[in-house]
């Protein structure tokens, strides 16, 4: 659907990325499928990269950059530096919405029609708030992680200020929205624990630009040499839990079985992590690259026999999980190998590759996948393509997020 009024939709999400980058780009994507319905989009986003923990664009005299992909305008705000999750990563959110808000108000373009404020943290959704009170738009607000919810799973505890600010300002954001939209397929539980209507809060999920994921030819897609490869892409980070892949990899190799590992991205734990193969000794794991842009994760995945997505704690996941992760996995055609069981097995409920809850039942699946006929890996991995062009598409979720824009513009502010 072409909308003739060239609407224009400023999106504030601090770590939003272009596919020459390494990471998620559910705006970028979301974004250009709305320019191509005729709206204007304006993202703005740090250029300090959250995983390669370093500036990822050149400043002059600008705190700010304004640059075009595909029709969609970022503009890159400088932040402050930091190099572990500490105060200063705190002072790098804080300096990213305050920039935002000053950058937004001086910044020559047209006006907005409608503000989204993402919550990969909650203080660039208030940045998208006070500016949605000084145009007089309508606020959407964008709920990824629960916060702080999300720090109280991983241990932090409640009466912590920290914990309480969030909190209070996670309740106050949630009042002032016109719209909720959540990435978690349960989150809608805890929100409306907290006394918001569920009429307010709509399911839009991460998904896939599947012309990025062109299949070859089934026919053809053979293992071609005895060995077999699994491929992990993402992050090195406590909540990866890389060691089990590790030593799946010592068992594997004992068994005699001719698997390769291959391990692309980065992260504050990749380091440690391969300090402990080199300790152990393992050849067949293998460190690609730094970090893989967005672009090349498709290519990348192709290469796989099979795809390793590990989840350490579960109880993390109790609202359910969008891992950008999985649907790329899914889009790719590939059967996957889940480390943990998730209210919202996807891989499991749709036979698209094995789910296992420990280091045995891992090896063992391995090991099945190892010596199972081509032919049967192939129709899983179809199974999981099948899926995403069902559900997943970025077109089909654009669909449910300009209803909400179409929504909010018959009934005004």
């Amino acid at each position: 659907m072409q909308n003739s009024d060239k609407q224009n939709i400023w999106i504030f999400n601090h770590y939003a990325l272009t596919p020459d980058l390494p990471g998620g780009t559910r705006h970028y994507d979301f974004g250009r499928e709305l320019v191509k319905r005729g709206y204007k989009v304006t993202i703005f986003a740090s250029s300090f990269h959250y995983s390669l923990l370093k500036e990822t664009k050149e400043y002059k005299q600008n705190d700010y950059i304004v640059e075009d992909y595909e029709g969609v305008r970022f503009v890159w705000l400088k932040t402050f530096p930091y190099s572990r999750n500490d105060w200063k990563r705190v002072i790098n959110m804080l300096s990213y919405s305050i920039r935002a808000y000053k950058v937004a108000e001086r910044l020559n373009v047209e006006k907005p029609d409608i503000i989204v404020g993402s919550s990969v943290h909650l203080f660039a959704v208030f940045t998208a708030y006070l500016l949605s009170k000084k145009y007089k738009t309508p606020f959407i607000m964008e709920v990824r992680d629960l916060w702080p919810q999300t720090l109280i799973d991983m241990g932090v505890p409640k009466w912590h200020p920290f914990v309480i600010l969030l909190g209070i300002l996670e309740k106050f954001l949630y009042k002032k929205a016109d719209k909720i939209i959540v990435l978690l397929p349960k989150a809608n539980e805890y929100i409306e624990n907290l006394g918001i209507p569920s009429e307010k809060i709509v399911w839009i999920p991460n998904g896939v630009n599947l012309e990025n994921y062109l299949l070859r030819d089934t026919s053809v897609r053979m293992k071609t040499c005895d060995t077999f490869k699994v491929i992990y892409t993402g992050g090195f980070s406590i909540t990866d839990n890389l060691e089990m892949l590790i030593a799946a990899a010592e068992r594997t190799k004992a068994l005699g079985l001719k698997v390769k590992y291959e391990l692309y991205g980065n992260g504050m734990e990749k380091q440690r992590i391969i300090t402990l193969v080199k300790e152990k000794g393992l050849e067949d794991i293998v460190f690609i690259k730094e970090a893989v842009p967005k672009k090349q994760v498709p290519r990348i995945l192709q290469k796989a026999d099979a795809l390793f997505l590990p989840m350490r704690d579960l109880s993390l996941y109790k609202y359910g999980f969008s891992f950008n992760k999985l649907y790329d996995y899914l889009a790719a055609g590939k059967p996957i190998i889940l480390l943990g069981r998730p209210t919202n097995n996807i891989v499991e409920e749709i036979s698209a590759g094995v789910s296992v809850k420990n280091l045995e039942e891992l090896v063992s699946k391995i090991k099945d996948l190892y010596f199972m006929p081509t032919e049967e890996r192939v129709l899983m991995g179809l199974r999981g393509r099948e899926y995403i062009e069902k559900y997943y598409s970025i077109d089909l979720l654009v669909n449910k997020l300009e209803s909400i824009i179409r929504e909010m513009n018959n009934h005004g502010k």
